[in-house]
């Protein structure tokens, strides 16, 4: 096993999430919409989309798209006119920051927060 560790260089892990307030009530309850906003973020990212699935809670959404480096995700309130957003991504060439500004801007976020982790491990 130690062989096989040695040989990988680095496995990169860039997460940006946090916070939407005061978004359009509108999009938040959109399903489709925010199929396509997720859609669309991961080729803002640079990211490769390979499915997205979509849950209605409520008036509220959850979706999920899963990108072949990781995942985007976004859980809507529209009672709130709240929501949360992770991008997460494993691939040195995406940009998750870009892609969760897309975000940020298409719900339409009069505020927000913005967080950023690096989850990588470099041997």
């Amino acid at each position: 096993m130690r062989g096989a560790l040695s040989q990988i260089s680095s496995v990169v892990g860039k997460q940006v999430y946090g916070e939407l307030y005061d978004c359009n009530v509108e999009t938040l309850k959109d399903e489709q919409r925010l199929r396509e906003i997720v859609t669309n973020a991961a080729r803002v990212g640079n990211m490769t989309l390979l499915d997205v699935r979509s849950w209605k809670i409520g008036e509220g959404v959850s979706v999920m798209a899963i990108v072949l480096e990781s995942h985007i995700t976004i859980h809507t309130w529209p009672e709130y006119a709240f929501a949360t957003v992770d991008v997460y991504s494993c691939g040195a060439h995406t940009d998750p920051k870009k892609a969760y500004l897309y975000i940020v801007e298409q719900l339409g976020a009069k505020r927000y927060t913005i967080k950023e982790a690096d989850r990588s491990l470099e041997y």
